[in-house]
């Protein structure tokens, strides 16, 4: 994966991160400010030396609910908002859900432990 980053979009590299099974976030190195969804600069200040980091997995769901879709259009899916502990709000979306009891993750990387 390293050698791709460099050729990746950021979302590319979000996506491929999902794929190995990590939940990677974008860090800005001068201050520290997380971002989320990936960019190519932090919205707020401009600043395009931006990192990745593994994000902590934990959050306040404030949200959740199902989609229902035909098998052709890609099936059903579950959506949660999310405020991620270290800052920045997410959308998960794609299918995955955890239940009420910890650990009951299933599909895809987990960002939520």
């Amino acid at each position: 994966m390293a050698g791709e980053q460099e050729i990746l979009g950021p979302e590319a590299q979000y996506h491929a991160f999902l794929r190995e099974g990590r939940f990677m976030i974008q860090r800005t190195k001068s201050d520290g400010q997380y971002v989320f969804y990936p960019r190519v600069a932090n919205p707020t200040n401009g600043d395009d030396a931006l990192e990745w980091v593994e994000a902590s997995g934990r959050g306040v769901v404030y949200a959740t609910t199902s989609t229902s879709r035909r098998p052709e259009q890609g099936g059903d899916y579950n959506i949660a908002l999310v405020d991620l502990e270290e800052g920045p709000p997410h959308d998960g979306t794609g299918g995955r859900y955890r239940s009420r009891r910890r650990g009951d993750w299933h599909g895809g990387a987990s960002p939520y432990r």
